[in-house]
């Protein structure tokens, strides 16, 4: 299952891994919880609070302080359910929909590392990608 193995794919696969694993840092770590806080509420529009909580595997209390924060940013927008008022609605905005489709910012330097690499070397990579997106969580 070999693809073109271009830098700029194989870094955003590998900032996205990066991500899911947590980072190195507490900031990596953050963005990383962002975008699936995110990516929760794309895949649920529109979502409760209980369904993001409840993909993204953490208490209702935290998942409801981070989502205040994207409504803060913008990203993020809360409406009363049509069909039950009591509950709110959560949807995107279209600048959560950019930051969501922005490639993590690991990506841009990494992309120019690996640029300088062989193409045999990409493909290296690519594969050893594949064997990292398999493991068990």
């Amino acid at each position: 299952m070999w693809t073109s193995g271009s830098p700029g794919a194989l870094a955003a696969r590998f900032a996205r891994l990066v991500e899911q694993l947590g980072g190195d840092t507490a900031a990596a770590k953050a963005m990383g919880q962002q975008r699936e806080l995110l990516q929760a509420v794309a895949s649920l529009e529109p979502a409760t609070l209980n369904q993001v909580a409840t993909q993204v595997k953490r208490g209702a209390p935290a998942i409801s302080r981070a989502i205040e924060t994207l409504v803060r940013a913008g990203q993020v927008e809360r409406q009363a359910d049509p069909v039950n008022r009591r509950r709110l609605a959560l949807r995107l905005t279209d600048e959560g929909r950019t930051a969501l489709a922005r490639p993590p910012a690991a990506d841009r330097s990494l992309e120019g590392r690996l640029g300088r690499l062989a193409t045999s070397e990409l493909r290296a990579l690519e594969r050893g990608l594949e064997i990292l997106e398999r493991l068990p969580g």
